[in-house]
């Protein structure tokens, strides 16, 4: 099986990890203009670093999931459905 395109089918995108990043910056924008308190920011970055966890497991099971499948033959597929 061909090694997965990250360049056609980013998984950034598909995880909006790019809000993620947007939102954590805000985040200490407001932190710094005193919007948010020291403890809320805290709070926050405990969630994304959660977030951050679980999509580098998600990444991890990806990899397993691709090295351990075998090529199909679409046609057969279709034969067992």
């Amino acid at each position: 099986m061909p090694p997965r395109d990250y360049e056609t089918a980013p998984v950034a995108e598909s995880l909006a990890l790019g809000d993620v990043i947007k939102g954590l910056a805000g985040d200490l924008d407001d932190m710094r203009q005193q919007k948010i308190s020291p403890q809320e920011g805290i709070a926050r970055a405990a969630v994304a670093k959660q977030l951050f966890n679980g999509v580098r497991l998600y990444l991890q099971a990806m990899q397993m999931l691709e090295r351990g499948a075998k090529p199909t033959n679409p046609k057969q597929i279709g034969e067992q459905l």
